[in-house]
């Protein structure tokens, strides 16, 4: 039987991927917002596809701070840009 692989689904798209195509943003419990590479920090996580045009529609949206609870600064978008690119 082989092995389940874990879906979330991406807060921009709405696609039910696997984990590793997914990018995971985190809000830690001190309210700091991260991108989480590892997928295992601690707090509230959203998961966006590792895609500009993801990123794009979550910027334009809202959907990040929707997401998560908290206002979200461009500095975070530039990272995860960087990080994209």
């Amino acid at each position: 039987m082989a092995k389940k692989i874990p879906l979330r689904k991406c807060i921009a798209t709405g696609e039910q991927l696997p984990k590793s195509e997914l990018l995971r943003i985190v809000k830690t419990p001190d309210n700091e917002v991260l991108v989480d590479l590892s997928g295992k920090q601690n707090g509230r996580g959203a998961y966006l596809k590792k895609s500009i045009e993801a990123l794009e529609i979550a910027k334009t949206k809202g959907l990040l701070r929707r997401a998560l609870g908290v206002d979200i600064n461009d500095e975070l978008y530039e990272t995860i840009r960087n990080y994209l690119s």
